[in-house]
């Protein structure tokens, strides 16, 4: 995780999560057997062993959509009294522990039907301007009735450890929507 120097926290903690997030996204496609165990290979990130997409296409989806995402991650506010670097081994540690037990979480390692689809969603209160960001431009503001409907969330991990606190969850239809599809 090499960050610049003259990032500010905010920065270093958008690009942080920005990174990690492309591994635990791949980590769950790769769990819920949305595409076949040799569709990935084994390697290694913070010293975890973990799955990459081998698809060039689906590998650019996935980094492409979670890069996107930086612009609007970098408004976050970070502790400041946390210092000026997001380097810190207890957030390494915790992100670690996050993957490794993603692996044995019981909501994934359920297979999905082989006709599923899934896509990465960002829910955001506003929409901060994206600039001259061109991974931002992947992000498509929708219609709000689509999620009028509520959903089925299933809690995977959570993680709390400055400057970052984390919840990851998979959506699901509602169960009178899924009896319908």
């Amino acid at each position: 995780m090499q960050r610049k120097e003259n990032e500010t926290p905010q920065g270093q903690a958008a690009s942080v999560l920005v990174e990690f997030l492309e591994v635990a996204i791949t980590a769950v496609v790769f769990l819920k057997g949305v595409y076949p165990s040799g569709a990935f290979e084994r390697r290694r990130y913070m010293n975890v062993v973990v799955q990459r997409a081998r698809h060039p296409q689906l590998r650019y989806y996935i980094h492409a959509t979670v890069s996107g995402l930086l612009p609007f991650l970098q408004k976050l506010t970070v502790n400041q009294s946390y210092g000026s670097s997001v380097e810190g081994v207890d957030l390494q540690i915790s992100l670690r522990s996050f993957l490794a037990k993603l692996s044995v979480s019981e909501s994934l390692t359920k297979k999905l039907p082989p006709d599923c689809r899934w896509e990465i969603t960002g829910n955001f209160q506003l929409l901060p301007e994206t600039g001259t960001s061109k991974e931002a431009n992947f992000w498509i503001p929708t219609d709000t009735k689509q999620w009028e409907q509520p959903l089925f969330i299933t809690p995977i991990r959570s993680m709390s450890s400055d400057p970052l606190c984390l919840q990851f969850y998979i959506e699901h239809p509602s169960l009178s929507e899924s009896s319908v599809l």
